[in-house]
Parts: C-alpha cells; sequence; structure tokens
C-alpha cells in the first residue's frame, strides 16, 4: 500500500512537471514530453479500476492536461515516434477525438501512420462497422507495439457485432499484453458479455471469475454485476450452481449478499425457483451487517420463489414480513402478483364450481367417446403464473350448445373473472422482465 502512494505521488508530480532533472532545476511542464505525461495518465486510469476512487479527479485532469500539450506541441515534438504513439494511445483512452484530427492535420512530415489515424477518427466518430475488417488487420500488425493492446481492444468492441470469436481472440490479446491495466479490465468485461450472448458458458464462467479475482473494486464492477445476473439467471440450465457460489466467494460479504438478491430476484422474475431459493438461501446465510433490511429482503425473494411449493402458508408470511416502506415500486409490483396467485390458490372453491367441475368430466369424456378433445387434468394446486394458464382454463371451459347460443354458468364467470387476473399478473411480470 506504502509503494502504491509512493508511485501515485511521482505520477503527480511528473503529470504537474515538478520532477527534478539531473541538472537540478525543475522541469518546465510545457517542456515535457507527451509520452512521459501519458505514462501518468496511464497509472491514473489503472488506479482508478483496481479501486483506487481518488484518482478518478486526477484522470480528468490528465486528460485536459495531455490535450493541452499536445494541441501546443512543436511539430519537431513529434519526431520521438514514443510521442506518435502518445497521440495514438490518448486519443483511445478517452481522449478528445478533435485533437487527433487537428494533429493529423498539420503532419506535414509524414509522422502518423494515416491508416491507423484514419481507422481511429472513423471508430471515433461512430463509423467503426466501415472499417471493422481493417481495424483488425491493423491490430495484428500492431500487436508487439505499444499502441498494440488498445488497438485490439478497438478492433475487439467493432467485431463483437460480426465475428464474436474473432471479437473474443482480440479481446485475449489486449489483455494477456497489458496485464493489470485499464486494457484488461475492460477486455474482460466485454468477454464475459461476448461469450455469455454466444452461449458460450463455460468460457463466460471463466473470464468472469478472472474479473471478480483481479479488478473487484473497480468501478465498472457494476456493470460486470448486471452481466453475471443475467449470465446465471439466463442460462441456469447450463451453470452449475457450485460455479456461482465459487465465482462469488473471491467478493466481500456486502458484495456477494447484493448479488445474489438481485439473482435471486430475477430467477423469481423469471420462474426460475431454484435458483431464487438458492440465491436468497446464500443471501440469508451471510453475515449481517447489522441490518435486518437485507435478511427481510432474502426472505421475500425465497417467499416469491415457494409461491408454487406446498409451502405455500410459508411463503406468504414470508411475503407479507417485510414493510411495504422497504420495497421498491417494482418489488410491490412482484409482491402484488405473488400474493394475488396464492390468494387465487388458497381460495376454498364453492359448491356450485365443484359441480360444474364433475360437468366438466362427464362431458369431456363423452366428448372423448366420440373423438372429441378432452381437456386436460392438472394434478396438485400449483400456480402457474402465465397467461397459458388462464387460456388452460378457457379450453377447459363447456361448450353445450342449445340453439346456437354458448351455455353460460357460473364456471364461465370464474373462468373469465380468473383469466383477467391470471393477464394481469402476467403483464406485471413481464415488466419486471425488462
Amino acid at each position: 500500500m506504502a509503494r502504491a502512494r509512493h508511485r501515485y505521488s511521482i505520477a503527480l508530480a511528473l503529470a504537474l512537471g515538478t520532477l527534478v532533472s539531473g541538472a537540478g532545476r525543475a522541469e518546465d511542464q510545457g517542456d515535457l514530453p507527451p509520452y512521459k505525461m501519458l505514462r501518468s495518465l496511464q497509472f491514473v486510469q489503472d488506479s482508478v479500476v483496481l479501486g483506487d476512487n481518488s484518482a478518478g479527479e486526477m484522470q480528468r485532469f490528465m486528460l485536459s492536461t495531455l490535450d493541452e500539450r499536445l494541441r501546443n506541441a512543436d511539430k519537431s515534438v513529434f519526431d520521438d515516434g514514443r510521442n506518435v504513439d502518445a497521440v495514438m494511445i490518448y486519443a483511445m483512452s478517452g481522449g478528445n477525438p478533435d485533437t487527433l484530427e487537428y494533429l493529423m492535420s498539420r503532419d506535414v512530415d509524414g509522422h502518423f501512420d494515416n491508416r491507423v489515424a484514419d481507422l481511429l477518427r472513423k471508430y471515433l466518430s461512430g463509423k467503426g462497422l466501415l472499417v471493422v475488417n481493417s481495424l483488425a488487420d491493423v491490430a495484428k500488425e500492431y500487436r508487439d507495439k505499444k499502441i498494440g493492446p488498445y488497438l485490439s481492444l478497438v478492433a475487439g468492441n467493432v467485431m463483437m457485432g460480426k465475428n464474436p470469436k474473432a471479437a473474443l481472440q482480440l479481446f485475449d490479446w489486449a489483455r494477456l499484453t497489458a496485464p493489470g491495466t485499464i486494457v484488461e479490465e475492460a477486455a474482460l468485461r466485454r468477454s464475459v458479455t461476448l461469450t455469455a450472448q454466444a452461449g458460450m458458458i463455460p468460457e463466460a464462467l471463466g473470464y468472469s471469475q478472472r474479473y471478480v479475482r483481479r479488478f473487484l473494486h473497480s468501478p465498472y464492477a457494476g456493470q460486470f454485476a448486471d452481466q453475471f445476473v443475467q449470465l446465471v439467471v439466463d442460462h441456469s440450465a447450463d451453470v452449475k450452481q457450485q460455479d456461482i457460489i465459487d465465482i462469488l466467494s473471491f467478493m466481500d460479504p456486502p458484495r456477494q449478499r447484493e448479488v445474489y438478491l438481485r439473482i435471486a430476484r430475477r430467477s423469481a422474475v423469471a420462474g426460475k425457483m431454484d435458483l431464487a431459493k438458492l440465491a436468497s438461501t446464500r443471501a440469508q446465510d451471510i453475515g449481517s451487517d447489522g441490518s435486518d433490511s437485507f435478511n427481510a429482503l432474502a426472505s421475500f425473494y425465497g417467499g416469491i420463489a415457494n409461491i408454487s411449493s406446498p409451502d405455500i402458508g410459508v411463503a406468504v408470511r414470508d411475503i407479507n414480513q417485510i414493510p411495504e416502506g422497504e420495497l421498491n415500486p417494482r418489488d410491490r409490483a412482484l409482491r402484488d402478483a405473488a400474493k394475488a396467485v396464492a390468494d387465487a390458490v388458497m381460495r376454498e372453491p364453492d359448491a356450485k364450481s365443484l359441480a360444474q367441475g364433475s360437468q366438466i368430466n362427464i362431458s369431456n369424456e363423452d366428448n372423448a367417446e366420440h373423438g372429441g378433445a378432452a381437456a386436460s387434468q392438472t394434478e396438485g394446486n400449483q400456480p402457474q403464473i402465465a397467461a397459458s394458464v388462464g387460456q388452460g382454463a378457457a379450453d377447459a371451459a363447456p361448450t353445450q350448445k342449445g340453439d346456437g347460443q354458448e351455455a353460460t354458468s357460473p364456471f364461465n364467470t370464474f373462468v373469465t373473472t380468473s383469466r383477467s387476473k391470471l393477464d394481469a399478473i402476467d403483464g406485471l411480470l413481464k415488466q419486471e422482465s425488462h
């Protein structure tokens, strides 16, 4: 930690141009070579993704300072190829794209590789797809140069939608040639997204574990958490529960609890009840930080998952135990939908409905004898939170015809009312899943 602070102090001093040269005088900031200023910028950016939150403001200062230095630099500065590379890396590191354009317009001595500069200008202006193959070729050509990792990252970004496997190779090269840097952090994050979208689940889990072990404290770790939650829920059939536990074990307890709660919620909405139970249980097992709100929320999601189980009474209790004021609007909608289903399941049928059910069985048996479609029978009393349940109930309704009119009955009224409720619940959950 002390060494890191010392290195950070040196970077700040270099950025401000206050280092003393061998001749014993302060090096003037205006004479500081751009490539040295770039090293300071890189150090600050790497500090940010490694968890130094205080470096964020310094990053903005360094980008502004380097931008001014490049615009005011004499043309002879770019006789040194390291300064040319500094311009390219600056442009790919969040710098002002207009500065690259400005320097290119003044390059009468041919210091810049026009191919690279033109490709970067198109990429930075949002036209990277037009030059995706050329970017990949240039990235391979420059892969052993200082700008190589950055070009590989840029080319991979553009290649993701066209050729995922090629993009993954570019990301791999970027992170392996720039370990511990903002380039590796970005490459790992994008690799998780790419492999998950391509259905490459073992690879996605491998990249996820690398990210958690190396960049847990990055300010972009929240984006990774979103990607990981989506990965395990959308591909729950291919993701082992132990894989989830192993990957999240590298997180500190507060972060573990947060991710488990997010998995529990998304799983409950998606109907992945086994996963929702696992996540809610794991969240409850993690030591509390002194607040009962996390355990209550974990019980809430666990209750949602248990709505379709024989322990529906316990589930309703868990759902009701968390105060409404502690739920956000989305969770209140989820609670209302689950309670509506639970109420429908636990409500005792009246005698008329039971009588109509007997008539349906007789009618369906008669239809089957004459080649008609028999109504499907559902064993047990488990709710299905989807419009398909409503459709199934409607399909099972009797259609005794007389004088060209469909017979009306208390059962038909029950079916119509139940279906409208289920449609409303389904609509709530569809909104929640997006």
